[in-house]
């Protein structure tokens, strides 16, 4: 549950509760910069960030706050994690490893925040083989197609610089060329697999989950030949305009025959897309 900040006790002056108030919370925009200085300031950062939809411009009030803390050489977590914010604090690489290697979810006055650990030897590696059209793809939790390393280049595309300074990279044009074959690929093998695997026997479950994975996969190669930049999947679909795979994957009955038209029908989709 959000947690909401504390008020002062009721006082017959209205005025003094206004001015209690007003020592209590803050705007958003003093709260950033309050915010970034404290992360900024820890051993080792160069530069801070804000990104997800409070860079872009497309979040609600509601909306979390993600910071990425740009860090070279040996950040050491426990340095956050005594500045006194109420939350959880990875360590490095508690997330998975790889380019998104840990980070923070915290409550800072009143205000839900996501802090992701950046490792600038990694993403200017990163951004180097985005440029040469190399990238690798690897799990993360939450998002069913897992993410491409060149998703930390998307966020120095993207994120509005706090502290510091990063680069502000174009979408490479190797790259262009390269990620959509490369996700498509991936697509098919994973809708193959469910046709020799999950179809005959009737799962239904196993081809909704193989349905949607090829699905952001396609997704995915979409926005790359267009030189879109990803960060995540939550509007991925509907940015490729393959949100008719909703359709699809509502009709899944547990038979053979529905199933292999089911996936059928995903292939032409997918095919057309983009």
């Amino acid at each position: 549950m959000r947690s909401v900040c504390p008020r002062h006790p009721s006082s017959t002056s209205h005025d003094r509760i206004r001015m209690t108030d007003d020592m209590f919370l803050m705007t958003d925009d003093t709260f950033l910069d309050d915010v970034a200085e404290r992360l900024a300031a820890l051993p080792a950062v160069h530069a801070v960030a804000l990104g997800g939809s409070r860079a872009q411009g497309t979040h609600t009030p509601e909306s979390d706050w993600d910071l990425a803390l740009y860090y070279r050489g040996g950040f050491d977590p426990a340095a956050l994690r005594a500045v006194g914010w109420e939350g959880e604090v990875s360590e490095l690489g508690e997330w998975g490893g790889g380019v998104f290697n840990g980070g923070a979810w915290l409550t800072i006055d009143g205000r839900r925040v996501d802090v992701h650990y950046r490792d600038l030897e990694v993403v200017e590696h990163e951004l180097a083989e985005s440029r040469r059209g190399r990238f690798h793809w690897e799990p993360l939790m939450f998002h069913l197609a897992g993410i491409p390393s060149y998703l930390v280049v998307a966020e120095l595309a993207l994120n509005q610089v706090l502290r510091g300074t990063l680069p502000r990279p174009e979408y490479p044009a190797a790259l262009r060329e390269a990620a959509p074959p490369a996700w498509r690929g991936r697509a098919a093998l994973t809708l193959r697999y469910a046709s020799a695997a999950y179809v005959g026997r009737g799962q239904a479950t196993e081809v909704a989950g193989a349905v949607a994975t090829a699905a952001l996969q396609t997704a995915h190669a979409v926005l790359a030949a267009r030189g879109e930049w990803v960060t995540n999947e939550k509007r991925l679909l509907q940015r490729a305009d393959l949100r008719a795979i909703d359709t699809i994957v509502a009709g899944l009955r547990p038979e053979p025959t529905a199933l292999a038209e089911a996936i059928a029908a995903a292939e032409a989709l997918f095919e057309a897309a983009g």
